[in-house]
C-alpha cells in the first residue's frame, strides 16, 4: 500500500483519532504555533506541506486572519476534509493534490509548515526537499516542521515505539484506530533528528533548532535570513 492509499483509506477517521495518537498533542502543536512571530495583521503567504485535513493551517489561520494559505497533499480525500474545515470561513485558501517531494513548488512564501508528513520521505528526499524549500521563501522566511523522528540508536528507537504504544493505549485509543495507524506507519521512512537538522544547515537555513521533543515527536525550525 502506498502512502496515498494509506491516507485515502483513513481520511474519514483521521481527525477523530489524532488527539489519541499524539499523546503530546497540545504541546506539539502549541510549540509549533508559538514559533510563528509575524504581526497578527500581516498578510503572510503560508504553504502547508502534507496538509491532510488542514488542522495545522486552521490553527495558524486563527492567529493570522489575513494570511493566504496553500495546502498540498497527496490524498484528495484528505484535502476534502480540509475543504470542509474551511468551507464556512473567510480564510483565503487554495488546495492542490501534489507530491511536494517530486513536483515543483510554485510561488514564494513567508511561512512553510508541515505536520506529520515529511517522515514519509526517504533520507535523500528529505535532504533534497530542504534545499528546494530554501529557494521558495521570501526574505526572512520561516520553516516549521512538527513531525516524528527515528531514534538515534536502535535501543532509543525501541523506547520511542514502546512508550508511544503505552501512551496511546492509556489515552483510550480503539484497537481499530491503532491498527489503522500502525498500517499507515508501515510507509514511514523516519530519519534521526540530528540528520535533519544537519540537512537544514547544509541547505543554508539559519537559526536551526529543535524546540520541542517528546520521544519521537519533535518540532524544529529554520529561517532564511535576508542578506
Amino acid at each position: 500500500m502506498s502512502v496515498k492509499q494509506a491516507f485515502d483509506s483513513g481520511a474519514e477517521d483521521y481527525d477523530l483519532a489524532r488527539r489519541q495518537l499524539i499523546p503530546c498533542f497540545d504541546d506539539f502543536y502549541g510549540t509549533a504555533l508559538q514559533l510563528i512571530t509575524f504581526e497578527r495583521e500581516a498578510a503572510i503567504r503560508v504553504l502547508d506541506l502534507g496538509a491532510g485535513t488542514g488542522l495545522f493551517s486552521s490553527l495558524v489561520a486563527k492567529r493570522y486572519p489575513n494570511a493566504e494559505f496553500t495546502l498540498y497533499d497527496l490524498s484528495d480525500r484528505m484535502l476534502d476534509g480540509a475543504r470542509k474545515r474551511f468551507a464556512q470561513s473567510d480564510v483565503n485558501v487554495a488546495f492542490a493534490v501534489k507530491d511536494y517531494s517530486t513536483e515543483i513548488i510554485a510561488g514564494e512564501f513567508d511561512l512553510i509548515i508541515s505536520a506529520l508528513s515529511i517522515h514519509h520521505l526517504t533520507d535523500r528526499a528529505k535532504e533534497s526537499l530542504f534545499q528546494k524549500l530554501f529557494a521558495c521563501f521570501n526574505k526572512n522566511g520561516l520553516f516549521i516542521n512538527a513531525d516524528q523522528v527515528l531514534g538515534e540508536t536502535p535501543a532509543i528507537e525501541n523506547v520511542y515505539r514502546s512508550s508511544w504504544l503505552k501512551q496511546v493505549r492509556e489515552k483510550g485509543v480503539s484497537e481499530a484506530s491503532l491498527s489503522a495507524a500502525l498500517k499507515r506507519m508501515e510507509e514511514d521512512k523516519m530519519s534521526t533528528l540530528s540528520r535533519q537538522l544537519d540537512w537544514l544547515r547544509k541547505a543554508h537555513f539559519s537559526e536551526v533548532n529543535c524546540w520541542y521533543q517528546n520521544y519521537s515527536f519533535v518540532v524544529y525550525s529554520g529561517q532564511k535570513k535576508s542578506s
